[in-house]
């Protein structure tokens, strides 16, 4: 299917109306990212413990010396034989961002519930260096609700981005994004969290496709999406990319 074909003074015209929609997405974004800076903070009092290949460290620790701590909750369970899709296609986003993160005085790490050997198996296919550790053992997954239990799943609702869900909607393991600040007495604030598509705007690859002349051309949320190192030979010119 193809587009209609205009003069290209019809197709300015047209161009300067989605720009003016494009700023006004800019300037909403604006207000957002404003918005979550002054999101009130949550004390973390608990003590969650991490597998880590230094050894065993507590929240605090996974700051690694710096003042903000960015966890994404890699969907990765204890019997899982490889990590999630789409949380791999993120990932795959990570590596090049890290030192500028860290010399802004942020971290960088996952999370997931899956054993250290199992996590150091997969991060060595998928040849990331970001550090990835494991709360197995932990409640941390539970209290930031991208992990059920079986009994939660037997549940009327279970409770993931900040809404009451139907199981059946539901997975053992589900993906988000969480913030915390670390001050000079060492205690540790949630900041912030988003789930779902929350963290999409952190996959480049996604804001590529956007300006691309097919989009995402997709039949449901990022169905094209494979893991890097299971992608068949590249389609032909005239076909589509399913």
């Amino acid at each position: 299917m193809q587009n209609e074909v205009v003069s290209r003074e019809e197709w300015l015209e047209a161009r300067r109306a989605l720009l003016a929609k494009e700023k006004e997405a800019t300037r909403l974004r604006d207000s957002v990212n404003a918005a979550r800076l002054v999101l009130p903070w949550v004390k973390v009092d608990k003590d969650y413990v991490f597998e880590t290949p230094e050894g065993r460290k507590s929240l605090a620790d996974l700051f690694d010396g710096r003042s903000q701590l960015l966890i994404y909750h890699f969907m990765l369970g204890p019997d899982w034989d490889a990590g999630c899709t789409g949380c791999s296609f993120l990932s795959d986003h990570v590596d090049g961002a890290l030192p500028h993160l860290n010399h802004h005085d942020v971290t960088w790490i996952a999370v997931s519930r899956a054993p250290l050997d199992k996590i150091a198996a997969y991060k060595q296919r998928m040849g990331w260096k970001f550090p990835w550790v494991s709360s197995f053992g932990s409640d941390f997954n539970f209290d930031y609700h991208v992990s059920f239990s079986p009994e939660d799943l037997a549940k009327d609702k279970v409770f993931y981005n900040f809404t009451p869900m139907q199981p059946a909607d539901a997975n053992d393991e589900l993906p988000g994004l969480s913030a915390f600040y670390r001050n000079d007495k060492a205690e540790v604030f949630h900041t912030y969290s988003s789930y779902a598509r929350g963290p999409e705007e952190l996959i480049g690859t996604l804001m590529i496709l956007d300006r691309a002349p097919k989009g995402r051309n997709e039949d449901s949320t990022m169905n094209f999406v494979r893991r890097h190192d299971e992608y068949q030979e590249a389609p032909k010119a005239p076909s589509c990319c399913h």
